[in-house]
């Protein structure tokens, strides 16, 4: 009787652990998975930023290099 009572013990206390470990098998998951897409999220803010600080800088120039022009043409033909 004692025998069986300490198998079925360990039994339930193995079940037990298999599910503790499933969970925190689970946590981990969705852990790594929540991390990784915060680090994408990320890449992609900081690509955008770098890419709208592009483009601004090359429609200023741009609007510079226009300006130069104009003045230029006014120039030649006024003078």
């Amino acid at each position: 009787m004692r025998m069986r009572q300490s198998i079925a013990q360990l039994e339930r206390a193995f079940a037990e652990e298999v599910m503790l470990d499933r969970a925190r098998r689970e946590n981990l998951r969705r852990t790594a998975a929540h991390r990784s897409r915060e680090r994408r999220v990320q890449r992609r803010e900081q690509r955008s930023s770098l890419r709208f600080f592009l483009l601004m800088l090359s429609l200023i120039v741009t609007a510079v290099l226009v300006t130069i022009a104009m003045f230029e043409a006014l120039y030649y033909v006024i003078g």
